[in-house]
């Protein structure tokens, strides 16, 4: 991240007071947040929150990357869209809305199928990567393009009830060290599929949001070599840790996987559309 002082104006002086307050964040912090520049996969489910508290904070720089159209029945979950919305590319209503709760954001769209042939070149512009995709395909491209490009990854996942995060660094395990391979095709189902209670997306966007802005500042103790599994039925939390298995094939001692692959091919899918929760 650039080191290079931003003045707060007066506006933003009072837009960011209960942060500028704050010992842990302060005019030193606020600024840290201005500069930044954050990249989220995704404009549904989990982006929706995590762009909007990246946006409120101050986050100076949003990338969004989505291709889909916004539905009517995104909005039982997907708070970055309203009714008005239906039919609209998802990255313009964004955009719109990003921009009506924050208009010093700067909002980069990126209207495109996240792939091997581009992912390098998208997400070298940013700090660090917020991940909203929910399909496995995705999620090991973005997990082996940020290991290569050594930006940190707040990984998070929803199902009907359940969800879960962490915080993935370079040299401190990565979603392979996780989830070795795929599951074969079909046996997990998507949200499309088995459905998601719409407040929990609010409840793990909102954790991979906190995370972001965390780590950015450089406070507190990140979800960094942990897993947090959040069962919204029962409303408990656990916690497990996540160590970097050093035969992971990413970033273990001896890797493989030194490029970008076909990922559709390994995990045995093609996809017609990776979809967005």
């Amino acid at each position: 991240m650039s080191q290079k002082p931003i003045a707060l104006t007066p506006a933003q002086v009072k837009r960011y007071s209960r942060h500028l307050i704050m010992n842990d964040v302060g005019s030193v912090g606020q600024r840290k947040l201005l500069d930044a520049k954050v990249l989220i996969l995704g404009a549904g489910g989990l982006g929706s929150p995590s762009a909007i508290y990246l946006a409120l904070a101050g986050v100076g720089t949003i990338g969004l990357v989505d291709f889909d159209v916004v539905d009517l029945s995104n909005l039982q979950r997907q708070v970055l869209h309203h009714t008005a919305d239906v039919g609209r590319p998802k990255l313009q209503s964004a955009k719109d809305n990003i921009l009506s709760y924050n208009p010093d954001i700067n909002v980069v769209l990126h209207e495109t199928r996240l792939e091997s042939d581009n992912a390098m070149d998208i997400i070298t512009n940013y700090d660090m990567v917020i991940n909203g995709a929910d399909n496995f395909a995705t999620r090991y491209l973005v997990n082996d393009a940020c290991y290569l490009l050594g930006k940190p990854l707040v990984d998070g996942s929803i199902l009907i009830f359940d969800g879960q995060s962490t915080l993935f660094t370079p040299g401190n395990g990565c979603y392979r060290c996780l989830f070795p391979s795929p599951p074969p095709p079909g046996m997990v189902p998507n949200c499309a599929e088995a459905g998601v209670l719409g407040a929990l997306t609010g409840l793990v966007g909102s954790i991979q949001a906190t995370e972001a802005l965390k780590y950015i500042l450089g406070i507190g103790q990140s979800l960094e070599s942990r897993l947090l599994i959040i069962d919204a039925l029962s409303m408990t939390f656990r916690e497990f840790k996540l160590r970097r298995n050093p035969n992971c094939p990413l970033c273990g001692d001896k890797p493989t996987v030194t490029e970008l692959i076909d990922y559709e091919i390994f995990c045995g899918i093609t996809a017609d559309s990776p979809t967005m929760s």
